[in-house]
């Protein structure tokens, strides 16, 4: 027959969620708690929970010696027999004690230690439960406000949006509904803090991964999310299906899917572009609905320069450089927007630099700039190695440009502005030269 104690333990497992054998440990440290509480710490005491009986016993352990000198911790041989005859010297003696006899101090604090583990339980299930689910979108209602923060219910717990992860101009009022990304967890001793946010690239993502089947399913996937909450955010998509259409999986029929993520961003603009390998093309892609007439790749420095028609570069650089800012996060590059006559101007200028160089004649300039050498800067910091694809330039003669090139532009910072610089009086004659440095 189950014990009322084990119907008591059974019924508080399945209301509070927490283990049997979390409860029952509960109910042994609360009554080894009790009993030293009542006969003081230096009692040698182990407490078990009886499953056969339903009951929690508690056990004096004692010494069986010759003279009994401490009689809490030691008993004689002859009182030793009387429990136990085959007990012998040196033994320890088990004695179970009778828990009634521990009195009400001792059970309220026994009620005590089973309130704290049962609350330090009901933490560590809520914590386990949501330590699995960070980077996810999740619901709950605006419970209250707390110095800029909001406290939002969760049911099983609270969770904070801070004020730096939420959307300006955005508000809410007490009892409102709210959706947020799980940005992080923190186990506290006072139980686990949620962290929400609302402005975080993937909250994007993860809306759409809701609200478009191809995404949840692997056949289109978001590559990057760039974003300005509350303004304009532009999501990068692939196809794995050459038949799927990316950017038509996520605008929907009559943009149902794309109206449905700005509705619940509440207005925030979203742009949805195809992504493509070649970084040029993804990043055509990324400034439309601009249009894109050249692009400048610099490896080494992981930007680019974007050329535009004039007439479309404050459709490129957007309001306050959003969109070509938005288009750099998108695609990791650093950007430069130029309309084309400030392109054409700035390429014309550079060649001109090149023909005021020392050395340089029309042929060794446009061989240069053929190269990639656009500007007297360009060739300042480079290499000898870097020029010696120019015909008939030796190291010498490389080493040699350059350092005209440094000492160029040093002497460009120092002229007035209206005057030409002066050329050494062999340039005229370079252009036919052919030979090389021995």
């Amino acid at each position: 027959m189950i014990s009322e104690l084990s119907r008591m333990i059974d019924q508080v497992s399945r209301e509070k969620g927490v283990e049997r054998e979390v409860l029952i440990g509960a109910l042994e440290e609360a009554m080894k708690a009790a009993a030293k509480k009542k006969y003081g710490p230096d009692y040698d005491l182990e407490v078990n929970f009886n499953e056969d009986l339903g009951e929690i016993e508690v056990f004096e352990f004692k010494e069986v010696v010759e003279n009994v000198e401490l009689e809490h911790l030691q008993v004689s041989l002859e009182e030793g027999r009387k429990l136990d005859p085959d007990v012998e010297l040196g033994d320890s003696l088990g004695i179970k004690m009778d828990t009634n006899a521990l009195g009400r101090i001792a059970a309220q604090s026994a009620k005590q230690v089973i309130m704290q583990r049962l609350k330090e339980a009901e933490r560590d299930i809520v914590y386990d439960d949501f330590k699995d689910r960070q980077g996810e979108i999740i619901n709950g209602i605006v419970q209250r406000f707390d110095r800029g923060a909001i406290i939002v219910n969760l049911g099983r717990t609270e969770g904070e949006l801070p004020a730096r992860e939420q959307i300006p101009r955005e508000t809410y009022k007490q009892g409102d509904r709210i959706r947020a990304y799980i940005l992080d967890i923190k186990h506290f001793s006072r139980g686990p803090q949620v962290i929400l946010s609302r402005t975080h690239p993937n909250l994007v993502a993860c809306l759409f991964e809701n609200e478009v089947p191809e995404i949840s399913e692997g056949i289109v996937q978001i590559m990057q999310v760039s974003r300005d909450p509350g303004s304009r955010s532009k999501i990068a998509v692939v196809s794995k299906d050459s038949d799927v259409d990316p950017v038509g999986a996520c605008v929907g029929m009559k943009g149902s899917r794309v109206q449905a993520v700005v509705q619940e961003l509440r207005g925030e603009k979203i742009d949805i572009v195809p992504w493509d390998p070649d970084a040029a093309k993804f990043i055509c892609n990324a400034l439309a609905p601009a249009e894109v007439i050249r692009v400048i790749v610099d490896e080494e420095k992981h930007a680019m320069e974007i050329v535009v028609p004039d007439d479309q570069l404050p459709l490129a650089i957007g309001k306050k450089g959003q969109n070509v800012r938005l288009a750099s996060k998108l695609t990791g590059w650093r950007l430069d927007v130029l309309g084309e006559t400030n392109y054409n101007q700035a390429l014309k200028d550079g060649y001109r630099s090149l023909l005021d160089l020392p050395g340089v004649g029309a042929k060794r300039a446009s061989e240069l700039y053929d190269i990639g050498f656009r500007s007297v800067e360009d060739v300042a910091s480079a290499i000898p190695d870097d020029l010696l694809a120019v015909q008939g330039l030796g190291k010498e003669r490389a080493q040699k440009l350059i350092e005209n090139a440094v000492e160029y532009i040093k002497r460009k910072k120092t002229e007035p502005e209206n005057q030409d610089p002066v050329r050494d009086e062999y340039v005229s004659d370079q252009d036919g030269d052919t030979a090389t440095d021995e």
